[in-house]
């Protein structure tokens, strides 16, 4: 979720310590308004993160933002949604217990059941596409590693093993034989990828600036990621999966974050401030056609698209 952002940004990979904390929070626009009684889950959706209803909840809406609904209604932080496969479940990460931990629930928000269990900071699941493991990012032994546990939360195994830096934000690539993700381990933020077994770590980016939040579409694979590489603020890149034809998607002063591929590629969906406050557009991965789909007085983040 997007504590970074209320450090300006800053970011040491992710701001992960104080987890859902929120960013403020206003009046939701009385123009943007949805239908929640007559929502249907059955079709193409986006979930997102979202304080309009006074904290940090879990929407999903329709790819052009016409039509939502709140799907976790809960006091607490709830964030980090990512779903499964088959569509038809989103995991996240809420506090609702006390500490920040990872969850599921039905895509309508139903049968919630908490995965993991640990006094730690449990965060950014992520399910493989074969439905047997979600990749999560957790402190419990001392720095933000990765895990692969069962979808039932069981059999937790630790991945990355770096005590001098951060590894977090897996992605996983289409085949599952590979995760992708955010890592300071080199000094800085850069881009890795691994094996699911968490061999055989590369360094994709190595370059010193920001590089993090990545995303995986399609076989052999692109990653879509964010890069502060041409100036101060953070744009909207994608490489291929080897880390070559590294293409800026976005040029804009503002900041760009958390984006996510459409089922098809055609399409990357993700968050910005460039209206003053942050909410969700999506934009052709080459850069033309943005759009945006949520209009609020409070910040819309962290947009993925269901599978």
């Amino acid at each position: 979720m997007s504590s970074v952002r209320c450090a300006t940004c800053a970011m040491a990979v992710i701001g992960i310590a104080l987890a859902l904390a929120s960013c403020g929070q206003g009046p939701l626009d009385p123009g943007a308004a949805w239908t929640d009684s007559t929502f249907d889950f059955s079709g193409e959706l986006i979930a997102f993160e979202s304080q309009r209803d006074g904290n940090r909840e879990i929407y999903v809406m329709t790819p052009d933002g016409s039509d939502g609904i709140n799907v976790t209604n809960n006091p607490a932080a709830d964030g980090d949604a990512a779903w499964s496969p088959d569509g038809s479940q989103i995991v996240f990460a809420s506090d609702r217990d006390g500490n920040t931990e990872i969850y599921v629930m039905n895509v309508d928000g139903s049968n919630v059941t908490r995965l993991t269990n640990n006094p730690a900071v449990d965060r950014f699941p992520a399910w493989s596409p074969d439905g047997n493991k979600i990749a999560f990012t957790t402190d419990r032994d001392g720095t933000f590693e990765i895990y692969l546990m069962n979808p039932d939360g069981s059999d937790p195994v630790r991945l990355t093993n770096d005590p001098d830096g951060e590894d977090t934000e897996p992605s996983w690539t289409s085949d599952g034989s590979q995760i992708v993700f955010a890592s300071t381990r080199s000094g800085d933020s850069d881009i890795w990828i691994m094996n699911r077994d968490g061999s055989n770590p590369v360094d994709l980016t190595n370059e010193p600036n920001f590089d993090g939040s990545p995303t995986v579409w399609g076989s052999p694979g692109k990653i879509a990621f964010v890069s502060d590489r041409a100036g101060k603020n953070l744009d909207l890149y994608t490489m291929e999966i080897d880390g070559s034809n590294v293409y800026r998607v976005t040029v804009d002063p503002a900041e760009d974050f958390d984006s996510s591929w459409s089922p098809d590629g055609s399409t990357l969906a993700f968050d910005t401030n460039r209206n003053g406050n942050w909410d969700i557009y999506t934009i052709k991965p080459g850069g033309a056609s943005l759009t945006r789909l949520t209009v609020d007085s409070v910040d819309d983040e962290s947009p993925v698209w269901r599978p």
